[in-house]
């Protein structure tokens, strides 16, 4: 047994801990996805309310960083960020109960975590303000539950939610789109969606579109590590 795991079942994990050490449930146990939530926003996306930014998986974005900021996650970006004016109200994606307010799953500076059936947690990050929900709540899909803010904490520098979608163990992130009934091909060409994914030039074809994208499990080995990436990371991939 290595040292690592005696330390970890000798020593009384507190939450953060446990946040990234749990068991990943099964997909078998994880519920299929039916289109079951809506998007975190009222009302039409433009340039003075909301507009999708990031896209989840591959991104061009998330492959420069893929061994720092992302190297947790198999070097994917593990959610959609959506560009909204700080204070835009967010809303629940489905009925659920609330299971984190700033929680240890991260996304700074404030966070709420809603459990959903089917295993499913959603994680709306980069709020304003700490949200005024509380745990154990139960919500309801379109309920309002914060704010949305900056992952700088400017309201200048980068106004976005993130909008994460993973199993109950906080261990498996997968892919939103199929899961949130929306128009994304339309959300696509409202914002900056463009930017597009990284390819493989060995695979071309490989996790170029948004609903191909792949689930990730934190941790695990990184799934872009690619020889003949483009376009080519700028200053070298981190």
């Amino acid at each position: 047994m290595s040292v690592r795991r005696v330390l970890l079942l000798s020593v009384p994990l507190s939450g953060v801990a446990l946040a990234h050490y749990a068991a990943p449930l099964p997909l078998s146990a994880v519920a299929p996805a039916k289109a079951q939530f809506g998007l975190p926003f009222a009302g039409p996306p433009g340039p003075d309310t909301w507009m999708l930014g990031q896209g989840y998986g591959n991104t061009t974005g998330a492959y420069r960083q893929r061994r720092s900021t992302y190297g947790n996650l198999q070097g994917i970006h593990a959610g959609l960020d959506f560009s909204a004016p700080c204070g835009t109200p967010v809303r629940a994606i489905g009925d659920g109960v609330v299971a984190e307010v700033d929680g240890p799953h991260g996304s700074p500076p404030h966070n709420v975590v809603v459990d959903h059936a089917g295993n499913l947690s959603s994680l709306y990050g980069h709020l304003r303000v700490r949200s005024s929900v509380r745990v154990g709540q139960r919500v309801t899909r379109g309920q309002v539950i914060g704010q949305s803010g900056d992952s700088q904490g400017t309201c200048v520098s980068a106004p976005h939610l993130h909008l994460e979608l993973r199993d109950r163990s906080h261990q498996r992130f997968l892919n939103p789109l199929p899961y949130i009934a929306a128009d994304w091909n339309s959300l696509a060409l409202a914002g900056s969606f463009g930017r597009g994914y990284e390819y493989d030039l060995t695979q071309p074809r490989r996790w170029q579109t948004p609903d191909s994208q792949p689930a990730a499990l934190r941790g695990g080995p990184l799934l872009n590590e690619y020889r003949k990436p483009w376009p080519p990371a700028a200053g070298g991939a981190r």
